[in-house]
Formats: structure tokens, C-alpha cells, sequence
């Protein structure tokens, strides 16, 4: 597929089918785009597409169906968008360590396609919000998904959540206790009971159930 290169051509790009309940479009909105008139298009479109479907089909769908709907706060990314915001300190990672996450038509260093979206679970958030631990949310994700890597923030217990090929299971917070919760290659720091006590009366999960 050509980079979209008319209005015409990038509504056709953005009905492009990701998944069960996500299409392109849902990931292109950016405010840094929209306020600094910068637009957001993958030069490598097929790519994009590629990993975009690897993202909601195995990630985002199954959060969809076992909490319902997900809030999509920050997807796709172009490279020219991403630059301009980490130079300004507008919350964007340097591009080269954000290929194959929020830059979707690149591949990371070692050859590797990603994706990342920056996700809010109202359901989650609203427990989050009187109280409720970001970990029992992480172990869930941790037992549930084979993301690359989460990150999670304080507002809105909104997270980063990745896929890689290769995944590297990291999982790491902003919101107390900061740090990392989960390392590359690491054993849980929670045994499995303790983990799955977490988040006991979290919905019953619907999706790819892992080994």
C-alpha cells in the first residue's frame, strides 16, 4: 500500500480493519498533531497495518472483551511527530527507542516489528481512583497477555501497552512504588497465588488464555 498522500487516500487507509472492534483511524488521533498542525501518516503503511493487527488482535481485543470498552489515549505515531514532541518534552521517548512501539511503520533495532498503544480501562480506573492497586491491573496483564512490555502512569492508571516480536515481558510504573515491577527475563516477584488473589474479582477473562 502507498502512503496515503490524499484525503481521499487516507480515509481509505483509516477504514483499514485491525481487528474485531479497532480500525486504523482509532489510532491516528494525536494532539501534538492536531495543536502544532503535524500530520500523523506511517511512511511504511503495510508495516503499520502489520503491526497494528498483532496489537489489537492479541492485546487490545482481549481487553475489550473481558472489561468492555477501552479508551485509546495514544497510538500510532510518525517519526516526525514523535521527534517534535520529545524535543519539546511533549511525554514522546526518543524515536530510536520508540521504533516498533508508539512508531508503528519501523522496526526496532534488532530487525523486530511492535506496536504500542497507550490504553485507559474505565473499569479499572474508576477502582484505581478510590484506592485500587496499579499491580493488581499489572499481574493481571502479566498473567493474562504476551505483551513486550506495560508501563503505567497516575492519571487514569493509563498504561503503555506494547507488542513485540520477541516479547521482553517488562513491566514498569510511574505510580508508587515507581520503578520496575517486572525486569527482561525475570521471575515474577509474586508467586501465582498471590498474583491471581490480586485480581480475584476482576471479570472473567475472554481471549487467548495462555499456557
Amino acid at each position: 500500500m502507498r502512503r496515503p498522500a490524499s484525503m481521499a487516500s487516507l480515509e481509505r487507509f483509516g477504514r483499514e480493519r485491525l481487528s474485531a472492534h479497532f480500525f486504523m483511524r482509532d489510532f491516528l488521533h494525536s494532539e501534538i498533531g492536531n495543536f502544532h498542525r503535524l500530520r500523523n501518516i506511517p511512511r511504511d503503511p503495510d508495516l503499520a497495518l502489520a503491526a497494528g493487527r498483532r496489537l489489537c488482535e492479541e492485546l487490545l481485543e482481549p481487553l475489550v472483551e473481558t472489561f468492555g470498552p477501552i479508551a485509546i489515549r495514544s497510538g500510532f505515531r510518525a517519526r516526525r511527530l514523535n521527534d517534535f514532541g520529545n524535543a519539546r518534552g511533549l511525554n514522546c521517548a526518543r524515536s530510536e527507542a520508540d521504533r516498533a512501539g508508539h512508531i508503528w511503520d519501523m522496526r526496532d533495532g534488532a530487525g523486530r516489528m511492535g506496536a504500542m498503544a497507550t490504553v485507559v480501562i474505565p473499569w479499572f480506573a474508576d477502582r484505581y481512583e478510590v484506592g485500587r492497586d496499579w499491580r493488581d491491573l499489572a499481574w493481571w496483564l502479566y498473567d493474562h497477555l504476551a505483551f513486550d512490555r506495560a508501563q503505567f502512569f497516575p492519571k487514569l492508571c493509563a498504561f503503555n501497552l506494547g507488542w513485540r516480536e520477541a516479547p521482553r515481558r517488562k513491566i514498569t510504573s510511574y505510580i508508587a512504588p515507581r520503578g520496575g515491577l517486572i525486569g527482561e527475563g525475570e521471575p515474577p516477584a509474586e508467586a501465582p497465588d498471590l498474583r491471581a488473589a490480586r485480581y480475584a474479582d476482576f471479570p472473567v477473562f475472554r481471549g487467548l488464555c495462555l499456557p
